[in-house]
C-alpha cells in the first residue's frame, strides 16, 4: 500500500519500526508545492492549498482519502468518483468543545471587558459599568443546535456548572426548534455548511431569543446573516456572541463585528491545541491499521447526504 502524507516529522515518524509504526505501508511526502508522482492507494490531506489537494486527490489508483477535518466541504465536490472519503471529526470533538465553554464562561464572567479595561489600563472596581452584569450558567437554558459528538461533549463539560443543556438535531421539528429557541439564554451553532442550512440563522430566528441571549458559533461562519447578527447585537436584541467562525472569514479591515464590545472573536481556531498534528499522525495510523486488518475504519462519509 502507498500513502501520500503530509511532509511533517510527525508523519514521517509513522515509517519508523517502533510503536508508532505502520509496517506494510510504503510512505510519499507532499510539501505546499510539490506532489510526488506515481500511482497512491490513498492520501491524508493536511493543510494542503486547494491546488495541492487537486494534485492529490487526482493520483493514479485512488482509493481512498482522508482529510484531517470534520468539515469535507473542501474535498466532496473535487473527489473522483469511485474514491472513498474519511473524516477526522473524532480529532477535533473534545477541543472544540472545550472552547465552546471557554467562550461560554469567559462572556457570562465578562472577561472580554475587563481585558479591555485591561488595555486601557483601568482598574473595574465593583459597581463599575465593566463590572456590572456578572453571571453565572447555573440553571441556564443552553441550546445545541447540532447534536452531535461535539455537542454531547459540550453537555459533559457544562454539567458541573449547573447548565439546562437541549439539543435540536436534523430530525427536530420546527415548532419544537422554536419552542427551544423562545428559552435560551445561550444558542450554539455546532452544524455544518449545507444547502439547508446556510443563512439558518437569520433576523426570524434571531427574533425568537429571549431578550440579551448570546449565540456561539463554533460551525460555520454561514451559518448566520452577518447583517441580521449585528442589527441584534447593535440593537441591544442579543446580550452578545461568541464567534470562531464568521462570514466573510477571514474578517476583512473595518469589518463592523471588529468593534462590537459584547462580541469575542477567535480566528477559527476551536480545535487548535499544540499537539493536534502528533494527534492526526497518531489518527493516521490508527486509520492505516484498521485498512490493513480489513476493520473499516471510523469516519466514512456517505457521499449521497448533504453535510
Amino acid at each position: 500500500m502507498r500513502v501520500l502524507l503530509p511532509d511533517l516529522p510527525e508523519f514521517r515518524d509513522l515509517a519508523h519500526p517502533d510503536e508508532h509504526g505502520v509496517p506494510g505501508v510504503t510512505f510519499s511526502h507532499y510539501t505546499r508545492t510539490e506532489v510526488p508522482d506515481g500511482s497512491a492507494d490513498g492520501a491524508v490531506l493536511w493543510m494542503a492549498n486547494a491546488e495541492t489537494r487537486r494534485k492529490l486527490i487526482q493520483a493514479q489508483g485512488l482509493k481512498w482519502v482522508l482529510t484531517l477535518t470534520a468539515g469535507i466541504d473542501h474535498v466532496r465536490n473535487e473527489l473522483p468518483e469511485g474514491v472513498q472519503l474519511y473524516n477526522a471529526s473524532r480529532l477535533h470533538d473534545r477541543a472544540v468543545a472545550v472552547h465552546v465553554v471557554a467562550g461560554m464562561l469567559s462572556a457570562m464572567r465578562g472577561l472580554h471587558r475587563f481585558r479591555g479595561a485591561q488595555g486601557r489600563g483601568q482598574w473595574t472596581a465593583p459597581g463599575s459599568p465593566a463590572a456590572s452584569g456578572l453571571e453565572t450558567l447555573d440553571g441556564r437554558n443552553v441550546v445545541l443546535w447540532g447534536y452531535g459528538h461535539i455537542g454531547r461533549h459540550v453537555e459533559d463539560f457544562l454539567r458541573p456548572f449547573g447548565a439546562q443543556v437541549h439539543g435540536i438535531r436534523s430530525s427536530t421539528p420546527d415548532h419544537e426548534r422554536d419552542r427551544l429557541l423562545r428559552s435560551a439564554d445561550w444558542v450554539v451553532l455546532l452544524l455544518p455548511s449545507t444547502p439547508e442550512t446556510r443563512g439558518i440563522v437569520s433576523a426570524e430566528v434571531l427574533g425568537l431569543l429571549p431578550p440579551g441571549a448570546w449565540i456561539s458559533n463554533q460551525g460555520r461562519g454561514n451559518l448566520i446573516v452577518t447583517d441580521d447578527l449585528l442589527a441584534a447585537l447593535q440593537s441591544g436584541a442579543l446580550g452578545g456572541a461568541v464567534l470562531d467562525v464568521t462570514d466573510p472569514e477571514p474578517l476583512p479591515e473595518g469589518h463592523p463585528l471588529w468593534a462590537q464590545e459584547n462580541v469575542i472573536l477567535t480566528p477559527h481556531i476551536a480545535s487548535t491545541t499544540t499537539d493536534l498534528v502528533h494527534r492526526g499522525a497518531m489518527l493516521t495510523r490508527d486509520f492505516l491499521l484498521d485498512l490493513l486488518q480489513d476493520v473499516e475504519p471510523p469516519g466514512l462519509v456517505d457521499l449521497s447526504r448533504s453535510y
